[in-house]
């Protein structure tokens, strides 16, 4: 409660040199290499305590007040709505804002410029959605603390829980005399040079154009340490099993939507795990060894490695080995930001250059329902989302195929299908016949990128917000009435390839590197993508599939709802192998 700062710090504003006077290149050089260059008045902090301060001091620690938490889904309106928010932001970054209503070009500016300005943290308990990193930016004082790579001050966020407030914590790094600069380095903990320059690209523009943007696949090492990470135990080789044709599988699972509507006569319920034939679990299964060694017929429904797949960065990574430097036709072009930053910048850099469509979606590794997911065209947020969580860039599909919805107009829409893994090796693998639509609630086109409705599809997630279903026996004629010339037949074959192609590369090595072929496992999964418009090798437009995301253990409400027997094929296919009348196609 004590505001002290004043009595050791002072804001000193570093004046531009006039044009006429004369300026050695030196000066120019260090004038060109300042912080912020162009964006009105250069602030820095200076010690200004006649003792100056002492490293060692208890009293040389220091909290600086958050002038403002945000989430950055809500961002704009919070600039629209918060009275005196947007004077603040705009002031703080030296944005010229007349006017006392809040106007969208201001808040626009504002929306670029805070990624100089913002930090996060987020919370490590909570729902998915409290888990979503919340960003901040310290009041005028913080703010204009710059960076260093040799810094004298370090800098911390501390969520103080008494008043449920987060604050930051300032400290000397060494002693510091009167005049000194405070500065902390903006790149914290980042060893590797072009890694920093990188991270530090946000306030001081550079290119890296020489850097290869060519992303091969990861070295074997990458794929063990995901192993060890996950914990799983790789099973022991073993026979597959052999079952009697009229066998009765006792079924232990903690999934409702199995034991609701699972009804065919060869699979039974039991509560107890350990007479089960087949396990159907709804989180993931980790010991196979233990499995393997003591129960090898028992069935489950999950493989060994199968997060190769369902987790976005190592999806792309197995994706690499079908199709050339860019990877496969079927994906879009994606970066890990943890460890292909360099390659990312140099490759957006270069398709700036040629005047090429630069927007990209950011994606968490493992949050599903769009939450923590942006799209931009700043290459400044995307460098800087690297630093709340783990996350993969995609290129975001600028040319969609659309569908005319009457109410609205042309619009985005995503497809579903759930495809059964029989075996990994040899590669049985089966599309149920039923797939899922989803649309965006507003015409598509490539502006407001922040408007939920317009740029995304899942809706079953979002208050208040209405869910457009159309079935698919429906949607067909639909489609083919907008698009004569492109019969779903033809589409859903580059779709089932495009899944085929995606199976065989993840089958395609022996664990870790690939799914495991586990004899006993058998798994269903739900495949997202979309439609782009693309030009064949000769030269004609054709509707390119774009796997989106693999997902585990789906949500098969509306699969259930609408299929009763949906289960029961299910079952049927996987564990009896028997497919006739189960409404499924075989892929592979």
């Amino acid at each position: 409660q004590v505001f002290d700062a004043g009595d050791y710090f002072g804001i000193m504003q570093v004046e531009e040199v006039d044009e006429e006077e004369e300026v050695d290149e030196e000066m120019e050089e260090q004038f060109k290499k300042k912080p912020n260059p162009g964006n009105g008045p250069c602030f820095k902090v200076i010690v200004t305590n006649e003792n100056g301060l002492q490293a060692s001091n208890p009293d040389s620690v220091f909290l600086v007040d958050h002038a403002w938490t945000y989430r950055v889904e809500h961002a704009r309106q919070q600039l629209r709505r918060v009275p005196g928010l947007l004077h603040r932001m705009a002031n703080l970054m030296g944005i010229a804002f007349h006017g006392e209503l809040p106007d969208e070009g201001s808040i626009e500016q504002v929306l670029q410029e805070m990624w100089k300005y913002n930090q996060t943290y987020q919370l490590s308990q909570g729902t998915a959605e409290e888990k979503v990193p919340v960003w901040y930016i310290m009041d005028e004082f913080g703010s204009r603390i710059q960076h260093s790579d040799q810094p004298s001050f370090a800098t911390a966020p501390l969520f103080y829980m008494p008043q449920q407030i987060a604050y930051t914590v300032l400290w000397p790094l060494r002693d510091l005399e009167t005049g000194d600069e405070v500065t902390r380095d903006y790149a914290y903990g980042e060893t590797d040079r072009l890694i920093r320059k990188c991270v530090l690209l946000p306030w001081v523009p550079t290119e890296v154009l020489d850097v290869s943007c060519f992303t091969p696949e990861p070295p074997d090492e990458h794929y063990q340490a995901i192993l060890a990470e996950n914990k799983e135990k790789l099973p022991v080789a073993i026979n597959p099993p052999v079952y009697a044709k009229d066998k009765v599988f006792k079924v232990f699972t903690d999934i409702q939507q199995v034991l609701n509507n699972l009804t065919h006569p060869r699979f039974v319920f039991t509560d107890n795990e350990g007479e089960a034939d087949i396990l159907y679990n709804f989180s993931h299964f980790k010991d196979y060894r233990k499995l393997s060694e003591e129960r090898p017929e028992v069935m489950v429904n999950q493989f060994p490695c199968e997060n190769l797949l369902t987790v976005k960065d190592c999806l792309a990574s197995i994706a690499r080995r079908a199709g050339g430097p860019d990877g496969p036709r079927w994906l879009p072009r994606t970066f890990n930001l943890q460890t292909e930053l360099p390659q990312f910048v140099s490759y957006f850099q270069q398709r700036d250059r040629r005047g090429e469509d630069n927007h990209w979606i950011c994606k968490p590794w493992n949050l599903a329902r769009s939450l923590d997911t942006h799209i931009t065209n700043n290459l400044n947020n995307i460098i800087r989302h690297r630093e709340s969580s783990p996350k993969v860039v995609c290129k975001y599909i600028e040319e969609p195929v659309l569908f005319e919805r009457e109410d609205v107009g042309l619009v985005k829409f995503d497809v579903r299908y759930v495809v059964l893994l029989r075996s990994a090796r040899p590669l049985q693998l089966y599309s149920y016949d039923v797939f899922w639509l989803r649309f965006s609630n507003r015409a598509f086109s490539l502006d407001d990128l922040d408007d939920y409705e317009k740029h995304f599809t899942v809706m079953n997630y979002a208050p208040g917000v209405t869910l457009k279903q159309v079935h698919c026996e429906d949607f067909i004629p639909l489609f083919e009435k907008q698009y004569p010339e492109y019969p779903w037949t033809t589409v859903q074959a580059s779709i089932f390839k495009a899944f085929a192609e995606l199976f065989q590369v993840a089958s395609s090595k022996p664990a870790p590197l690939g799914i495991c072929d586990y004899p006993s496992s058998r798994a269903i999964y739900a495949i997202d993508l979309m439609l782009k418009w693309d030009t064949s090798r000769d030269g004609k437009r054709i509707m390119q599939p774009q796997i989106l995301e693999v997902n585990f253990n789906p949500d098969c409400d509306r699969a259930c709802q609408y299929h009763p027997t949906f289960f029961n094929d299910v079952f049927s296919t996987l564990f009896l192998d028997e497919t006739d009348n189960c409404h499924v196609t075989r892929i592979v």
